[in-house]
């Protein structure tokens, strides 16, 4: 506690938060914990000599219970019922533009409809002209709530969406009218800004995958992007650079404090920092606040205060800090998986990153530094991600690494060269050989992140990976620092005796989980599938094939990597079919 002291209070707010969160403590245990953590507060003015003594164990107490109290204020309980079951006329106002399906625009934003006011998801058909947000709309949907998933291996979009406190979804293919919002608020004028900056740049004079690129990297606008390119990114272990990270605030950060230090006497370089601080929270206002800017424009801030008030920078301390705050203010955010991979990441570089560059070449000028630190920080990270990794999204790809010392120690370029391609668009000074040089650079890139992306033979999809495992990878990272730095027995048997402990224990749940007999009825649209689970086989029967695709991707591949399965297969049946056979066995699917 003496050493790290915000960084242990915020873990023990952080598991008051998942406390609350799995056991979900009433109203009544509430109201006798804020009594507790009052007390608590009034006996840390009270100076004895027992309280000195076991001041910081009612600390961490009063830390926990402010992550319970707090969450439970910040958790949204289902909205009772559907509002109707036939099309009802809406009135809506949009706050976000989210990513775009094959039929529909999705946006995030506040709907009015049978005298009720909620947050919800609205599709409309991308037929339909683009909505902003300077109007208020009106037209008849379907409201619907979004409905939990009958088995623990599908993705609960309900309760992703309950997160957000968004309750309901609605749909439209009518006729959409707009009004003017004549008073609108500060940040829907922002919003405005940041949409009339996208349409600029879906005029600008560059190929469509170059202007996609533009408005994701720096714009954070991924809505209409290919999902061809998404997936080479996927592939090739470098979503990051397409979302607004840590990264790019730094750079965009270092290319404004750059230009204030060249014009700036010596004695003024702190108001160079203050006045670089105040252009990325701008930023950060201008493209939306999303949380992994909002993440990273934090822990910056923090980090930079250290220097203004002339004190020793502390990562950890900084991490601690801005991660309380941020919880503090959505105690939800603990849940979202950018939140959580972010702040690894830093813990990894921390960890990870000087031990690894001792074995790169000695770094004695500046481009030596900048590339070899760019791709140690890069490593870093990749270690300490890949539980989580793992976990949420069942893929890996040993490419990815290659990829991203190959691609990272130019991403600051292709930042820069996109930051100031944006703010030349933006004040409509957009030179056709600018584009066209920007459109070849980028272009360039897919073609080079395509060729990683085709490696399919380096790329692991179908992991599975329990909470239990993804601990004792973290234990084996943990572990491998020692081991980096010094490499002698005792940290070799360490390291290896974690490894077979991780090695044991994920045998004997493949064994477990292979045991198991199964059999599951599903619905994906208007087509019916049934599944039968012996051992470690399982044959998937399919009325119609035509969604196969997304039928693999939303129920099969799932369904794999959460009962630890590597063989399968899938065979069509006619709806009149009323019995199935699998490893010599007759199954009943009426």
């Amino acid at each position: 506690m003496n050493k790290q002291p915000l960084l242990i209070l915020t873990l023990c707010f952080i598991l008051g938060i998942v406390f609350q969160d799995q056991f979900f403590l009433g109203q009544k245990a509430v109201y006798l914990l804020i009594i507790s953590g009052l007390g608590i507060i009034i006996s840390l003015f009270f100076h004895s000599y027992f309280l000195h003594v076991i001041r910081n164990i009612l600390l961490a107490i009063l830390f926990f219970t402010m992550g319970i109290i707090l969450h439970f204020y910040n958790t949204f309980l289902p909205e009772a019922g559907e509002i109707a079951k036939d099309r009802i006329e809406i009135i809506f106002k949009i706050s976000r533009k989210l990513n775009s399906n094959e039929k529909s625009r999705k946006y995030e934003g506040t709907v009015k409809a049978d005298n009720r006011l909620f947050h919800s998801l609205i599709y409309i058909p991308k037929e339909n002209q683009a909505l902003d947000f300077k109007h208020f709309y009106k037209t008849k949907a379907y409201v619907v709530q979004p409905k939990v998933p009958l088995y623990d291996f599908q993705f609960n979009y309900a309760r992703y969406l309950n997160r957000k406190n968004i309750s309901y979804q609605c749909y439209t293919s009518s006729e959409i009218s707009a009004v003017e919002n004549t008073d609108p608020d500060g940040m829907d004028k922002v919003r405005q800004l940041r949409l009339d900056a996208l349409k600029k740049i879906d005029a600008a004079t560059m190929s469509g995958k170059a202007k996609e690129f533009l408005k994701g990297i720096i714009l954070a606008d991924r809505t209409d992007m290919d999902p061809d390119t998404i997936q080479d990114f996927s592939k090739a272990g470098l979503m990051h650079l397409l979302a607004i990270s840590g990264t790019h605030i730094v750079v965009i950060f270092g290319i404004f404090y750059f230009m204030l230090r060249r014009f700036s006497p010596l004695s003024k370089r702190r108001y160079s920092i203050i006045a670089s601080l105040v252009f990325i929270w701008i930023f950060a206002a201008l493209i939306g606040f999303g949380n992994s800017v909002l993440r990273s424009c934090m822990m910056l801030s923090i980090y930079f205060i250290y220097v203004i008030l002339q004190r020793k920078p502390d990562l950890l301390h900084s991490l601690g800090l801005s991660a309380l705050i941020i919880l503090m203010l959505d105690t939800q955010q603990l849940f979202d998986i950018g939140f959580q991979l972010s702040f690894v990441a830093v813990l990894g570089i921390f960890w990870l990153n000087q031990p690894l560059l001792h074995y790169f070449p000695e770094q004695d000028n500046y481009f030596k530094k900048l590339i070899f630190n760019t791709i140690s920080i890069s490593l870093s990270a990749q270690l300490a991600t890949l539980p989580l990794v793992l976990y949420y999204f069942h893929q890996f790809s040993l490419v990815s690494i290659v990829a991203n010392f190959v691609i990272v120690p130019f991403s600051e370029i292709i930042i820069v060269l996109s930051f100031l391609m944006t703010v030349l668009i933006a004040l409509n000074i957009n030179p056709d050989f600018v584009s066209n040089m920007y459109d070849v650079v980028i272009h360039l890139v897919f073609k080079l992140i395509h060729w990683f992306a085709k490696a399919d033979i380096l790329f692991f999809e179908n992991i599975s990976m329990n909470l239990i495992e993804v601990l004792l990878v973290f234990v084996i990272v943990y572990l491998s620092r020692s081991f980096i730095i010094k490499t002698n027995f005792k940290n070799s048997a360490r390291l290896m005796m974690a490894v077979l402990v991780f090695l044991m224990i994920r045998t004997g749940f493949d064994i477990f989980e292979n045991k198991k007999e199964e059999i599951l009825f599903y619905t994906f649209g208007k087509t019916k599938i049934f599944s039968v689970k012996r051992g470690d086989k399982v044959c998937f029967w399919i009325s119609d094939m035509g969604d196969q695709e997304k039928i693999q991707r939303f129920i099969i591949n799932p369904y794999c990597y959460s009962r630890r399965l590597g063989d399968f297969q899938i065979k069509t049946f006619p709806q009149t079919v009323q019995k199935v056979v699998f490893m010599n066995k007759v199954y009943d699917i009426e």
